[in-house]
């Protein structure tokens, strides 16, 4: 899966399981997506990161990947800073988290998040998850171009 635009479609994973971030990273890799995947472990990090990255790079990412239960700040602390910083907000972010909780689906998307998906416990599922998602972000959604 490649993306038909030659630059690579640039992704911040904010998640604190280093194995689930793994299985992003194997996932990314197994679906052969055009992507650059940054990890932070939480919204402290992840904050810290677009704010310095965003000068650094010239741009901010493509898409946030969002687990929700994370140390220091969680992820509807993070989404809430997120959509209420002007020079963020129109990041995309999905929710990428153990939970199915119906009160977590309806706060985040209060919140601003563009999607919510449940992490698979199978690999196998877990990796067709991403290709679906990743497919959807990288060949169906148009985004604004890149300052």
């Amino acid at each position: 899966m490649l993306t038909e635009n030659a630059q690579p479609f640039n992704i911040l994973l904010v998640e604190d399981e280093l194995a689930d971030a793994h299985l992003v990273r194997t996932a990314i890799r197994e679906c052969k997506a055009h992507c650059n995947l940054h990890h932070v472990v939480d919204g402290l990090e992840a904050l810290a990161f677009l704010r310095r990255e965003g000068d650094r790079y010239g741009s901010q990412p493509d898409l946030i990947l969002l687990d929700l239960n994370m140390p220091r700040m969680n992820g509807r602390e993070f989404l809430a800073a997120v959509k209420a910083d002007q020079s963020l907000a129109s990041i995309p972010v999905v929710v990428l988290t153990t939970s199915d909780a119906e009160r977590d689906v309806a706060t985040v998307y209060k919140l601003g998040a563009a999607g919510f998906v449940t992490k698979p416990v199978d690999m196998r599922e877990f990796i067709e998850a991403m290709e679906n998602l990743l497919g959807y972000w990288l060949t169906l959604t148009r985004l604004p171009k890149r300052e």
